[in-house]
C-alpha cells in the first residue's frame, strides 16, 4: 500500500461543487483510500484548516461543517499530533520558502514520514520549488490506478 501526506487543499475538494478544478483526481484519491489502496497521514492541524475553510464557505451551514468534519474523522487518516522535531523543520522551511508555518508543517511532516506530499495548492508549490517529494493533484490521474 502506498502512503502519502495529504494536504487540506485536496480534502476540501471533496466538499466542493462539480466545477471545481481537479475534482476528479481528488475523488479518485478519496476512493483509493476508502478501497484500502492508499493511506494518508495528516497533521491534526488539517482538521482546523478544514473546519475553518468550510465555515467560511457561504454554502455551508454550521451543521454542514460539523457533518463534513465528522465524516473526515471517520475516514481513517493516520493523524499526527504536534511534534517538536517536525515543528523545528517547519520553522526552517517557512523562513526558507517564505510560506506560512501552517503550510510548511505539511512539508516537514512529509519529510519526517518519508512520504510524498500531495497538494492542490499550486501557488504554494511554486514557492517551495526544489522541495523534493511534492505531487500535484492534477498529476495524480494516471498514477491513481497504480497506487
Amino acid at each position: 500500500m502506498r502512503r502519502f501526506v495529504l494536504d487540506t487543499s485536496v480534502i476540501l475538494k471533496w466538499f466542493s461543487e462539480s466545477e471545481e478544478g481537479d475534482l476528479d483526481q481528488a475523488l479518485q484519491l478519496r476512493q483509493s483510500m476508502l478501497d484500502g489502496n492508499v493511506s494518508f497521514v495528516v497533521p491534526d492541524l488539517m482538521f482546523y484548516e478544514l473546519a475553518n475553510a468550510l465555515r467560511h464557505n457561504p454554502e455551508f451551514s454550521k451543521e454542514d461543517v460539523g457533518r463534513a468534519v465528522h465524516s473526515v474523522f471517520e475516514m481513517g487518516f493516520e493523524v499526527r499530533g504536534v511534534d517538536a522535531e517536525v515543528m523545528g523543520e517547519t520553522i526552517s522551511l517557512a523562513f526558507k520558502h517564505n510560506v506560512t508555518a501552517y503550510d510548511a508543517y505539511f512539508l516537514a511532516l512529509s519529510k519526517k514520514e518519508s512520504r510524498p506530499f500531495i497538494t492542490a495548492d499550486y501557488r504554494f508549490m511554486e514557492r517551495v520549488k526544489g522541495f523534493r517529494g511534492i505531487i500535484r493533484l492534477s498529476d495524480i490521474s494516471g498514477v491513481v490506478v497504480r497506487l
